[in-house]
């Protein structure tokens, strides 16, 4: 095992969709306290690492999903409830007084398992469908192995703010949240970026699913190449995403 295999860590990242009647879905954005090491004041998608006790709750539920992404999708329930207060990938969505209590009890140290247990709940870990998977080769920062999902927000919930890792939460299209930071109104890192661009290809969770399925679930790791002299980070092209490559002088790396 190399330093650099010493750094990654597993991760994971939902992109929640709310549907409309008209127009292009909702996603779920938030704005990363400014404080954080990683991609502080940055706009994302809900997410974080996996722990071990991801891990053991996702044997219990999930036992023929492979290890590794059944983890990975309990992470996102985990972390998109601590951070949002939105309760994804449940068998039957708990009540939100319910999902509050749960939230706070994260927010103190409480196992998710211990609550899914304690609230009698399960997990429904087919409700995360893949969607794409970054693995970045930096060897000098660390790194961070990220799969994300897409999840159908579930009814009658709101999304709220932790107050520790976010400071906003807003809905709106993918084009919308391009937009936004193209004025100023915010900024993104290169990964959140290129997946914006192509979430912005789609207007329905259905839409978007159904491409998902379709998509080769290879891992996307940036490289740096020099085209007509000036550099450029690339991913592959045959991904789904419409934008491949962008100048290193104008990426925003994490």
């Amino acid at each position: 095992m190399t330093d650099t295999d010493n750094l990654v860590r597993p991760a994971a990242t939902v992109v929640i969709v709310r549907d409309k009647p008209h127009g292009p879905a909702d996603i779920l954005m938030m704005e990363r306290a400014r404080s954080m090491a990683f991609a502080g004041g940055a706009l994302v998608f809900p997410g974080g690492a996996v722990d071990e006790g991801d891990r053991a709750l996702a044997a219990a539920f999930a036992p023929r999903l492979e290890p590794d992404d059944a983890a990975a999708r309990v992470a996102a329930i985990r972390e998109t409830l601590e951070e949002s207060g939105i309760g994804i990938g449940f068998a039957a969505p708990p009540e939100p007084a319910l999902l509050a209590k749960m939230r706070r009890a994260l927010a103190e140290g409480a196992e998710l398992s211990a609550l899914v247990e304690a609230h009698r709940l399960e997990l429904a870990l087919d409700a995360l469908l893949p969607f794409t998977r970054w693995l970045p080769s930096r060897p000098t920062s660390r790194i961070f192995d990220a799969r994300f999902y897409l999840a159908k927000a579930p009814g009658g919930q709101e999304a709220s703010v932790d107050g520790t890792e976010n400071t906003r939460l807003f809905w709106s299209s993918a084009r919308e949240t391009l937009a936004r930071c193209a004025s100023g109104e915010g900024f993104i890192i290169f990964p959140t970026r290129r997946n914006l661009e192509r979430l912005a290809q789609f207007d329905s969770f259905e839409a978007l699913a159904a491409h998902a399925a379709a998509t080769p679930p290879e891992k996307v790791t940036p490289w740096i190449e020099d085209r007509d002299g000036v550099p450029h980070i690339c991913i592959p092209t045959h991904l789904g995403y419409p934008i491949t490559s962008e100048p290193v002088a104008t990426a925003i790396r994490r």
